[in-house]
Formats: C-alpha cells, sequence, structure tokens
C-alpha cells in the first residue's frame, strides 16, 4: 500500500457511514467511493428468505465492490490522489459468514481470497459502532423500502460479528490504524460539533 491516504469507513447497518465518508470526502478533498446497495437486484428477495438469496445477493456486492476497487486503485490512488470509501473488502466476509450455508461459504472464501488478492487496503479503518435501538431508528428514516422487513435479530447479530471482526481485524493488521467511533453518543450528521470533533481524530492518522 502506498503512503496516499485511502480510508475506509465501516459499521453495521444504518451506522451512518455514508454520511461520515461524505463528510470525510468534502472537508479533506478526497476522491468518494460510494458502495452499491439499491442497485443489488437480490436485496428484496434477500430480507424476505436470507437462507434463499444469500449466496446471490453476496456474490453481486462481492463483484462490484471488486469492481470499484480495482478502478480506485488504477485511477485514483495510483495517481496520487486520496480517497475515502463507506466500506472495506472485509465487510463481504461479515455478512457471508452469517448468511451463508458452510458449502457455499467455502466457494465464497475461494472467490474473495482470488478476488481482494492484490485490490488496494486502506491506511486508515473508521469504525462506527451503535446499540441496535440507534441502529433500527436511523434505517427508518432513511425509509429504504427493501430493509423495512429487517429482522431486528439479524441486525443485533451482525453488531456483534461486526464487533468480533474488527477486534480480530486490529490484532492481525497491526499496519492498519482503526478509529473507533460510538454512534450512540457521537452524532455526526446532525451535530456539526461532533463532526468536527471526529474530523480532528482523522487529520491525526492521515
Amino acid at each position: 500500500m502506498s503512503n496516499v491516504p485511502f480510508i475506509a469507513v465501516e459499521g453495521p447497518i444504518g451506522a451512518g457511514k455514508t454520511s461520515l465518508a461524505q463528510a470525510v470526502s468534502t472537508h479533506f478533498g478526497f476522491h468518494l467511493l460510494k458502495e452499491i446497495v439499491d442497485e443489488n437486484p437480490f436485496l428484496n428477495k434477500f430480507y424476505e428468505n436470507i437462507e434463499e438469496w444469500s449466496f446471490q445477493t453476496e456474490m453481486f456486492f462481492l463483484c462490484n465492490r471488486y469492481k470499484q476497487l480495482e478502478d480506485i486503485q488504477s485511477k485514483v490512488l495510483m495517481a496520487n490522489q486520496a480517497a475515502v470509501a463507506d466500506y472495506h473488502a472485509f465487510k463481504n466476509l461479515i455478512f457471508a459468514q452469517r448468511t451463508l450455508k458452510e458449502r457455499q461459504l467455502d466457494k465464497y472464501r475461494q472467490i474473495y481470497g482470488i478476488l481482494t488478492s492484490d485490490t488496494p487496503s486502506p491506511n486508515l479503518i473508521i469504525y462506527i459502532h451503535a446499540s441496535l435501538d440507534t441502529l433500527m431508528k436511523r434505517i427508518a428514516l432513511r425509509g429504504r423500502e427493501f430493509e423495512k422487513s429487517m429482522d431486528p435479530a439479524y441486525l443485533q447479530q451482525l453488531c456483534n460479528d461486526y464487533e468480533q471482526f474488527v477486534d480480530e481485524f486490529e490484532k492481525k493488521h497491526t499496519d492498519t490504524q482503526v478509529l473507533r467511533i460510538d454512534g450512540d453518543h457521537i452524532d455526526f450528521v446532525h451535530k456539526e460539533k461532533d463532526l468536527a470533533v471526529v474530523l480532528t481524530e482523522i487529520s491525526k492518522r492521515v
């Protein structure tokens, strides 16, 4: 990985990843990379029947994220332009490990390993964590139709998965900084002072 700043913002559904990534992009003048969500044709079916549609959903996300990261590497970072993304590639594994059957997961891990072996890795990961209550309120506010049928138990388990995964990631990847943001107490979307605090912390690390 080069010294060109590349930041990834992560956290469970409803944490505010895109809002913070956009704020970072505007403040620092970084190229903004947003994940494709609404375009996934399997999401509606996924939330209605996770077991039936999980593999198709996760493969769509993986392939699109791979293409985006490949473009970022060749068109942005290689041109010495900093970038911020509202996701890290590792989120594919977090979701896949929760939703895929073992046989499907084995295949998925193989494909993931091949596609991500030479994609750019962020210098800094901003991890936003929040309680289930906070996440459900934010999900309701943004009003995505396909998220209305989301099972709160699924989201809570996803939060637990994120906590465990990020803890393990931080121990294994000591060369990558992780900045943790408490989404229950820091409202960077509606409070300018809170956003200023977060941006100051980021500026110390890039």
